[in-house]
This record gives C-alpha cells, sequence and structure tokens, in this order.
C-alpha cells in the first residue's frame, strides 16, 4: 500500500464528542468536546483540552471541576449544536433540553440523558499552543442501570454511543472481538464437530 505524507495534524480518529457540563445546578454551561481521552489508570485521570477563548474554559478554570458525558446517537444533534453555539449567548440547557442531573462528587451538573458521566477534578492546567489541557482526576463514575447486567457487569456496548472522525460523527458499529481476544485459548471440540455433553 503506498501512502502520501503530509505534515503533521490533527488526523487521530475516531474520537469521543463529549458534551462536558461545568457550573453548578444554577449557572451551568456544556460544551462539546472531541480532545480529550484516559491518561492513566490509578489513580483514574482524564483530560480535556479547550481554547482559552472558550465560554466554558473560564468556568471550569475558576471552579476546577467539569463533569464528561458520553454521546449517543440519540442525542448527537445536540451534541453537534452545542458545540457551535456559545453559552455567553444561550441557556444550553434550556435551549435543547437536556435534563440537569445531581453530580454526586463535583458541583456541576449532570446531563441525565447521558449513559454514562464521568466526575472529574482539575489537578493541572497545561498551556500547549491554541488549547489549554485541564488535566484531572476522575472522583466519580454515573452509569445507567440498564446498562448494568445482572452479574454486575457493565454492558456500554448497549449504550449507542456515538463517534467523531475527520468532521463526521458516526454510530459505533458491531463488535470485533473482546480485549485479549487474539490471544484467547480456543475451546476444544470433540472430533466429530459436535458438542460435548455436559
Amino acid at each position: 500500500m503506498s501512502k502520501v505524507f503530509w505534515k503533521g495534524g490533527t488526523l487521530l480518529g475516531p474520537l469521543p464528542p463529549v458534551m462536558v457540563t461545568c457550573g453548578d445546578m444554577e449557572n451551568s454551561n456544556i460544551i462539546t468536546v472531541a480532545w480529550t481521552g484516559i491518561v492513566n489508570s490509578d489513580p483514574p485521570k482524564t483530560y480535556i483540552s479547550l481554547r482559552p477563548e472558550r465560554y466554558s474554559y473560564g468556568i471550569i478554570k475558576d471552579s476546577g471541576e467539569f463533569a464528561i458525558n458520553l454521546t449517543t446517537t440519540h442525542i448527537v444533534k445536540w451534541a453537534d449544536y452545542l458545540g457551535v453555539h456559545t453559552g455567553r449567548k444561550i441557556d444550553k440547557f434550556k435551549k435543547s433540553g437536556l435534563t440537569k442531573e445531581r453530580a454526586r462528587e463535583v458541583s456541576c451538573p449532570l446531563i441525565a440523558e447521558s449513559p454514562l458521566s464521568l466526575e472529574c477534578r482539575v489537578t493541572d492546567v497545561v498551556p500547549l499552543g491554541t488549547h489549554d489541557m485541564f488535566l484531572a482526576d476522575i472522583v466519580s463514575v454515573d452509569v445507567d442501570e440498564e446498562l448494568i447486567d445482572p452479574s454486575g457487569r457493565l454492558r456500554l456496548e448497549k449504550a449507542n454511543l456515538a463517534a467523531f472522525a475527520h468532521g463526521e460523527y458516526f454510530a459505533l458499529g458491531r463488535s470485533l472481538g473482546k480485549f485479549g481476544f487474539s490471544v484467547a485459548k480456543k475451546k476444544k471440540r470433540p472430533a466429530n464437530g459436535t458438542k460435548k455433553k455436559k
């Protein structure tokens, strides 16, 4: 396969188009962010990168808190809308009809329609150029009960999550295998191809 070579750029995908909430239950905002991810397992840490001129930037810098709310295919249109309009001019919760939900550990609201929310406390702000990175501890995770199976396992694949790649939104598709499937031992079958009786 032949390739062409471009200068370095932000061509990583897919990314999660998350809706980040900030402020408090009375005065809050939602900003859609694609520059986010997990940076550490123990302690659990995440980040979001924002331009300093964004309305939410000052709110998060002052409060030291935010929540990452995962976006489903059912609310992806609102994620897009809230990403192109500023909270300086509109109340994004009122405009979208999304429901504020009280968080357990932070002051900012969660989005009730999101199947999973990460409550975050900022530990560092790192200037990077066009964006500043808010590095944060994940202090609580709020999960829709419908995504927990009877054994207590999270079934996030049932959440109909949306993804973002090169300017477009996509619905996550079929499973290709579980983590570690490439090295998992295959179960032996009897020589005649039928399953063993228990």
